[in-house]
């Protein structure tokens, strides 16, 4: 069953320390559009499924990257598209987001989600893997 807007926005904003729900707004739509660029089929439509509505499409936008983006590349990317990020505030953002995201999906869908990603994302999801 999918989260609940409200709910999933209130989990954002609380990991965040956002103080308006607007922030974390546009926090979950940044990272989810380039999330969303890197992953593809069931595992992206299973990750929407567990998402709202509204983020979910955000999640299956067509849009695909031409290449995979490190980590790295990942928090540069979301600094640029969100208005007077920095690197920093950037990695925040994705932060919360992301955890989120983890909570929703639970631990056997995040294990194929990291699959399709490259290293170094299991610690933007707040999920290190063990070495």
């Amino acid at each position: 069953m999918p989260m609940r807007q409200e709910a999933f926005l209130t989990r954002v904003r609380e990991r965040g320390e956002y103080e308006t729900g607007e922030e974390a707004e546009r926090a979950a739509r940044v990272v989810l559009a380039l999330l969303g660029a890197h992953l593809a089929g069931t595992v992206r439509a299973e990750l929407a499924a567990r998402l709202p509505e509204t983020y979910a499409l955000i999640l299956l936008n067509p849009l695909q990257a031409a290449e995979p983006l490190s980590p790295e590349r990942f928090v540069r990317a979301t600094a640029a598209w969100i208005e007077g990020a920095t690197e920093k505030t950037a990695l925040w953002d994705i932060g919360a987001v992301l955890s989120t995201v983890a909570a929703a999906a639970g631990d056997a869908l995040m294990r194929e989600v990291l699959l399709q990603l490259p290293p170094g994302y299991d610690l933007l999801f707040g999920h290190p893997r063990p070495t």
